[in-house]
């Protein structure tokens, strides 16, 4: 009896299974309470907060401990961004000895203070700089490198379909395209045809993840059919919604959505954030993080705004576990109601 070969996704000898998902790395949120959290609702790679590669040279204590990774989250890759050659070579030393199953260097971020250094986005306008500084860090480890970047600059610089090619020469082994450019920030639609053209170009053969407005399982369907992508990257979609990658499975092998999570799946689940980041990070500053995931945790509930006004403020941990509880009793009301 003949079986269907079905393909995998590899980076290097990191098997993804067949269309992999990706959780973003976003600043002050891929943490590793979150990060636990994606990968038990099913993220299939994740990446660690983006890591300054001039903090890990100085030993700086915030980067210092972004290094942090666990035997669960595997595989992980971790996310280093710099604008000088040296300086991101030796950052990926430290960031290897770390023991991670990748590195990714940061060529996509947005914000003012990192892209107008020439870090992050800011050196999509220096691409033979970006070219050499990737293939110097490519040499300066033997763990596979990865790059995540953005279609261009501006709408004048969209040169991805090249950028994809010269830095898939100089080794890298899988890229992740957000479909914007550096100029639109987070604003407006997505552009996906260019990271299509990148996949099916016929001299690329590295994965190509695509990135950019990923908000629900009907959109993941879309993007695979139409474009090809070998699989998708989600950020913000999964803020306070880590079940985005269990409902996407689930509907790529049924065709349908599963139930949405009730809410005493979102208070349990937010509560056990709450807990992970409290003992990562220490009771005040593990409070304090938590409240940008607040409101996603509760978003569409009735009556559910003035217990999102008191999570974020209140600075007890006891008290918050209070607040929890009402959220259960009341909004579970609401919810048979």
């Amino acid at each position: 009896m003949h079986f269907e070969k079905i393909a995998v996704v590899k980076i290097a000898n990191i098997d993804l299974g067949e269309f992999p998902l990706l959780l973003a790395p976003m600043e002050d949120v891929s943490d590793p309470p979150f990060r636990a959290l994606c990968k038990e609702q099913g993220a299939d790679l994740m990446f660690t907060e983006f890591i300054s590669s001039e903090g890990l040279i100085r030993d700086a204590a915030k980067s210092v401990k972004k290094l942090d990774v666990f035997e669960y989250e595997r595989p992980i890759g971790i996310q280093i961004f710099g604008s000088e050659i040296e300086s991101m070579k030796r950052a990926t030393e430290i960031a290897a000895a770390a023991k991670p199953d990748l590195i990714d260097i940061n060529y996509g971020c947005p914000v003012k203070q990192v892209a107008c250094k020439g870090a992050g986005a800011g050196i999509l306008l220096d691409v033979p700089k970006m070219v050499e500084m990737t293939s110097e860090i490519v040499k300066s480890t033997s763990l596979p490198v990865t790059v995540k970047t953005r279609l261009g600059w501006d709408e004048q610089t969209k040169y991805i379909v090249d950028v994809a090619e010269r830095l898939q020469d100089v080794g890298i082994k899988a890229i992740s395209i957000h479909g914007r450019t550096r100029k639109q920030m987070y604003k407006g639609n997505a552009d996906w045809t260019l990271i299509g053209e990148v996949k099916n170009n016929p001299r690329m053969h590295i994965p190509v993840f695509g990135n950019g407005d990923i908000e629900s399982a009907q959109k993941v369907i879309e993007v695979k059919e139409k474009y090809g992508v070998d699989g998708v990257m989600i950020g913000r979609a999964s803020i306070g919604y880590p079940w985005i990658f269990s409902e996407i499975k689930h509907y790529i092998e049924h065709g349908e959505l599963p139930p949405p999570p009730t809410i005493d799946n979102r208070v349990s689940i937010c509560r056990s954030h709450l807990e992970k980041s409290v003992e990562w990070k220490g009771e005040r500053l593990g409070i304090l993080e938590m409240r940008r995931h607040y409101s996603s945790y509760f978003k569409g509930f009735p009556n559910s705004k003035e217990y999102r006004m008191k999570l974020v403020t209140t600075d007890e941990l006891n008290e918050l576990h209070l607040i929890l509880d009402d959220v259960l009793q009341n909004l579970a009301y609401a919810e048979v109601a």
